[in-house]
C-alpha cells in the first residue's frame, strides 16, 4: 500500500488549519517554555512537585526522573510522577509550572476526578484506534471497501473521544496547579506570568491534537456518506 495517495494529500488540505494550530502550539511551547527556564525559581521542579503532593495528602505518590523533553507524565498506574531531567532537577519557573501540572493529575487520580477516570479507560482503546483505524479507513478508501473503510472510523472514533475527554483532563491539571503554586507560596503573583504562559502554550496544543482528529474522522465520515450515496445510485 503506497504511503502517499491522492487520498492522503486530500486529507492534509481537510486537516491543515488543525495542522497549522499545532505548528503554532508548539512554537509558543518552545519559546514560553525557553523563556520560564531564564527565570529562577525558589525550588526545583521536584521540590515543587513535592511539596504539592505532599500537602494534599498523597506522599504515597513517588517522582522519578526519565530520559526525554517535555516527556513529563503521571502514571495512574505505579502512581508515580515521572519528570524529564531538565523539569525534575531545573531551579526555573518553567520547570516547576510543568511539574506542578503533572502533580494535579496524581490529585485529580486521587480525588477520582471522572473525566480522567474515563480516559485512562479510554486509553488501550485510543491507541488501537490511532494505529489500526487509520489503516482500515486508508485501506477503505484505496480499495473501495466501504465496509471496511466502516469499522476503521469506528476504531478511530476511539481516538477522538479520548482527545475530546483529554481536554477538561488537562485544562483542569493545569488549574490545580496555578491555584496550589500560590497557595502553597512556591510562585507569588508576580512570577505566574511565565508559569501561565507555559501551561497555557501547553494546552493550545491539546486543542490543536483535538481538532485534527475530529478533522481527519469528519474527513473519512464524509468520504463513507458519499460513498454509500453512489452506491446506492
Amino acid at each position: 500500500m503506497p504511503f502517499f495517495t491522492p487520498y492522503n494529500l486530500e486529507l492534509l488540505l481537510f486537516t491543515a488549519p488543525a495542522l497549522i494550530l499545532g505548528l503554532i502550539a508548539q512554537a509558543m511551547v518552545s519559546s514560553a517554555y525557553s523563556r520560564g527556564q531564564q527565570i529562577a525559581a525558589k525550588l526545583s521542579g521536584f521540590a515543587a512537585a513535592r511539596r504539592i503532593l505532599d500537602a494534599a495528602g498523597l506522599q504515597n505518590v513517588g517522582i522519578e526522573p526519565i530520559n526525554g523533553h517535555l516527556s513529563d507524565h503521571y502514571d495512574p498506574r505505579d502512581k508515580v510522577l515521572r519528570l524529564s531531567g531538565d523539569v525534575y532537577h531545573g531551579r526555573s519557573l518553567a520547570a516547576v509550572g510543568i511539574a506542578a501540572h503533572e502533580a494535579g493529575h496524581a490529585i485529580q487520580d486521587a480525588h477520582g476526578y471522572l473525566p480522567l477516570v474515563i480516559r485512562n479507560f479510554a486509553v488501550p482503546a485510543a491507541n488501537f484506534g490511532s494505529k489500526g483505524g487509520l489503516m482500515l479507513m486508508l485501506a477503505g478508501m484505496l480499495f473501495n471497501m466501504s465496509w471496511l473503510l466502516a469499522i476503521g472510523i469506528v476504531l478511530f472514533s476511539c481516538v477522538v473521544f479520548f482527545q475530546v475527554i483529554n481536554l477538561p483532563v488537562e485544562f483542569n491539571a493545569s488549574a490545580r496547579a496555578k491555584q496550589l503554586l500560590v497557595e502553597l507560596g512556591l510562585v507569588d503573583q508576580y512570577e505566574m506570568e511565565p508559569v501561565n504562559k507555559v501551561l497555557n502554550a501547553a494546552a493550545l496544543t491539546y486543542v490543536a491534537a483535538t481538532l485534527q482528529a475530529i478533522l481527519t474522522l469528519a474527513y473519512y465520515l464524509m468520504r463513507y456518506a458519499g460513498g454509500s450515496r453512489h452506491d446506492r445510485d
